[in-house]
C-alpha cells in the first residue's frame, strides 16, 4: 500500500558526500517509521539507520554513526539520508523501507523500496 522509490546513489570519492532521498506515493510517511538498510558485495542486508514516525528519535549502525544523518520531511512525504566521510567500505546498494517502528531487523518494515547504488572510489 506504499510505494517507495529511492535516488540519488552514484560514484562518488572517499571521503565525500551524497545525499539520498526516499519518495513515497500510494500513502504518506506520516504513519510509518522509516529505515535505511544497504547490502554490499556479497554480504547480507544490514542495518544503517532509520527514524521514527515523527521525525523526532533516530538509530545508527555504529559504523555510519557520525558520519551519515536520517531524516524526513512529512509534508513532502520524502525522507533523506545525508552520508559525509564516505568511505569504500559504504559502497553498496542502499534501499528505505517503512514500517510501524524503526527497527533494525528486515522483517520489522513491510514496504521497500527497488535500491540505490552508491559507489565509493579510493
Amino acid at each position: 500500500q506504499v510505494q517507495l522509490v529511492e535516488s540519488g546513489g552514484g560514484l562518488v570519492q572517499a571521503g565525500g558526500s551524497l545525499s539520498l532521498s526516499c519518495a513515497a506515493s500510494g500513502r504518506t510517511f506520516s504513519n510509518y517509521a522509516l529505515g535505511w538498510f544497504r547490502q554490499a558485495p556479497g554480504q547480507e542486508r544490514e542495518f544503517v539507520a532509520a527514524v521514527n514516525r515523527y521525525g523526532t528519535s533516530t538509530y545508527y549502525a555504529d559504523s555510519v554513526k557520525g558520519r551519515f544523518t536520517i531524516s524526513r520531511d512529512n509534508a513532502r512525504n520524502t525522507a533523506f539520508l545525508q552520508m559525509n566521510s564516505l568511505k569504500p567500505e559504504d559502497t553498496a546498494v542502499y534501499y528505505c523501507a517503512a514500517g510501524p517502528f524503526p527497527r533494525t531487523t528486515r522483517r520489522e518494515y513491510g514496504y521497500w523500496g527497488q535500491g540505490t547504488r552508491v559507489t565509493v572510489s579510493s
